[in-house]
Formats: C-alpha cells, structure tokens, sequence
C-alpha cells in the first residue's frame, strides 16, 4: 500500500533544510510532528532528597542538551554559584556547543567527546580524581553507569529531569499510513493512549534495537528500521521505503 501519511513522534523540527521537508517535497507525503513522550523538570528539593549537595562535585557529565538545561535550572533554584574551575564533559559537539547558552566557552575547562558515551572515557579517566555529576533522567542508557563504573571514579547519577508520555487523546480518530518511533517510551506511551491499538495496514517504523524490541514485545510488526545498511538516519529508511511502495505513483 502506498505511503500518503507518516506522523513522526518527536517535536517539528526547526530548521528549514529539514531532510524531513526534503522527503514531504520530493514524494508529495504528508508528515506530521507530535511528541508521543516529553521531559519533566525535577525540583531542587527532590534533588536533595537524593542526597546530592552540588558543591560536593568538581566535574560535571553532560550526555544531552536537556542534561545541561535542567543542571543549570537546578543550580539557579539552589542558588549554587558555579565555580570558574569547574569541569564539563560533554558527550558530543553538539552537547557542548549547546553549553555555551549557560557559560563562557574559551573560559571553562571543557572537554568533547566524539559521539557516544564511551568515547568520553579517555577524557575521564584522565581526570579520574575529580568528583564527577551526572545530571540526568530516570531512563538511563545502560552503557553509562557501566562505562562509569569500569573507569573506577567517583561519580554520582542525579535525577534532574524524568521522561514522561504525552497525552494524545485527540488523536484518536486520526489515522496514519506511518508511525514513526525513536524510543521504547515511545512505544509505551502509543498503547498508554491507545490501550486497543490495532495496527492493521499502519506500517510502523523504528529507530535503535531497544526501540525495535519494545515495538516486538508489544505485538507490532516492524515494516522501516533504521538505522540498517545504506540507511543510517530514520529519514534515509522512510524515503527507501516510501520510494518502493510508492512506485508508480
């Protein structure tokens, strides 16, 4: 059956050369963007009910941009005043370049990993002295404590941020020729919603094995995944997909 619309669980985005808008243009397919989970600030009392005082750390882990946007709310609610010799670890480029919303790049000690967790472990075992804070949510990739505690430092997870499933009632009656999924909770909160969900003829794509094997657990079946081979990016799998089905369009 041919593709005529694909709902995207995750917020529009925001700049214009999208490969999203790229698909919508060239196979005249109408996509839609609604967030099917969203992120809960955590308060700064429930923060210290954690036992966690943020003058106790030296260095700080940043794995996302929301990780440094809840950090920095806490720490104003607390009215910590963050020392210049501070560190930051970021995962990524873009977690760090997002880091300078909150502070002055050329005067912090900030060090960047490549992509994934583990590439910060060199950098970290570097500093395996420091204290280091992991401001994060209540859904932590399992390869972080694990990295973390393979190097032996002395760190500590905080709770900053939990993920939480939208409400999407007003959908009910809104029909897809795609489902596109980028996270077990994702997944969760599909059936959270629509507990009698029914997929018939809705192709369901998937981004990532755990994403992939919570859509299985719950009795899908996964016609697009990404990433696969020559298909890295969830927009690569759909254009393949919808370029196949929709042939002779």
């Amino acid at each position: 059956m041919k593709v005529k619309t694909i709902l995207v669980s995750q917020p529009e985005p925001k700049v214009e050369n999208s490969p999203y808008y790229d698909l919508q243009n060239k196979f005249k397919v109408k996509i839609d963007f609604r967030p099917f989970i969203h992120v809960e600030g955590v308060s700064a009392k429930e923060i210290r009910v954690q036992k966690i005082d943020l003058n106790n750390f030296t260095a700080i882990i940043f794995t996302s941009k929301n990780s440094v946007d809840h950090f920095f709310r806490v720490a104003e609610e607390m009215r910590y005043k963050i020392p210049e010799d501070l560190k930051y670890f970021c995962q990524s480029e873009a977690v760090a370049f997002y880091l300078q919303k909150y502070v002055v790049y050329r005067k912090r000690k900030i060090y960047v990993g490549q992509k994934d967790f583990v590439d910060l472990a060199p950098l970290i075992k570097k500093y395996k002295d420091e204290k280091f804070l992991l401001p994060n949510t209540d859904q932590l990739n399992h390869d972080v404590p694990q990295t973390l505690d393979g190097l032996k430092v002395d760190w500590k997870q905080g709770i900053f941020y939990r993920t939480v499933m939208s409400d999407l009632t007003d959908l009910k009656d809104v029909y897809y020729d795609v489902l596109a999924f980028f996270s077990p909770t994702g997944i969760k909160s599909l059936f959270k919603n629509f507990p009698n969900f029914e997929q018939n003829n809705t192709r369901i794509a998937v981004f990532g094995p755990t994403t992939q094997k919570e859509a299985l657990d719950h009795g899908l079946r996964v016609d697009i995944m990404a990433p696969a081979p020559g298909t890295p990016s969830m927009t690569g799998a759909l254009e393949k997909y919808v370029a196949e089905v929709n042939k002779g369009k």
